[in-house]
């Protein structure tokens, strides 16, 4: 009997010291709760009014909404009586040794948020970096996936995409074109000058402004070198850079022009 009213007044003195603490917590937790419901609500409005990246949305808002929470656990735990010093250093020291052993992984981790929220690239552009060429099939939290034009997969660490160059050749509509066609010295060179630029008027796919440059770029070895340049849209850029050497092998000897090779005259001192 003596025994149970000594358990009776333990619970007794536990309720009155910690009893109204409890529901204090109890509440301020419920509250909590309600408030950060209301945060994230008004966080993800933002979000959709400045249009952010569909991909980068769940992955934010899950991040602070965990960040919130833990916060308001150690809140409460702390106004029921819980020590918390400790319990945080460990977490902290914790924290630190997974940091390190991760390192590369949060790193890719951070990368990948950066791209994410700066967008140097969007998924189906044509990018080369990190000494690959393609376009963007994925981009991950810490890979971006890439599909070379030879249809080969490339998936490259989001840490080193995001602080090295890359060329983005789908940023911009339209795209320059280079050639370099070869004549022989003797060759008519207005006359080949005139051709190209014909074969650049009949190709609609060639834009007339800015107007296509046409002029002799190098006397060569071997041949007269003619420099040209046309401007095209971006999807078009292959196929009239194969086209046009194509048109121009098939034309130049309806024109008199000849094909030049590297060739060599040997002459024999008797």
């Amino acid at each position: 009997m003596e025994q149970a009213q000594e358990y009776l007044k333990i619970i007794t003195d536990f309720a009155t010291v910690y009893g109204l603490k409890l529901i204090g917590a109890i509440i301020v937790l419920i509250i909590g709760l309600w408030i950060i419901k209301a945060i994230m609500n008004k966080i993800r409005k933002v979000m959709d009014k400045k249009n952010m990246d569909e991909s980068l949305k769940p992955f934010l808002l899950s991040m602070i909404s965990i960040l919130l929470k833990i916060l308001l656990i150690i809140s409460v735990l702390t106004m029921v009586g819980v020590q918390m010093t400790s319990f945080i250093a460990i977490l902290g020291a914790a924290g630190l040794a997974v940091g390190l052993a991760l390192s590369g992984t949060l790193q890719n981790f951070a990368g990948g948020v950066m791209i994410l929220i700066f967008k140097p690239f969007k998924v189906g552009d044509f990018i080369e970096a990190q000494g690959y060429m393609g376009v963007v099939k994925e981009i991950q939290i810490f890979v971006t996936i890439l599909t070379t034009p030879d249809l080969k997969t490339v998936i490259i660490p989001n840490g080193g995409l995001s602080t090295s160059s890359l060329v983005n050749y789908s940023a911009e509509p339209t795209r320059r074109v280079d050639w370099s066609f070869g004549i022989a010295y003797g060759d008519d060179y207005d006359k080949a000058k005139k051709m190209v630029l014909d074969l650049f008027k009949e190709d609609k796919r060639i834009l007339a402004d800015p107007e296509p440059f046409i002029a002799l770029g190098e006397m060569a070895d071997s041949s007269v070198n003619i420099t040209a340049r046309a401007w095209v849209k971006g999807e078009d850029y292959w196929g009239v850079f194969f086209d046009m050497n194509e048109k121009f092998y098939k034309n130049a000897d309806k024109h008199g022009l000849s094909i030049p090779f590297p060739q060599m005259d040997v002459h024999l001192d008797k």
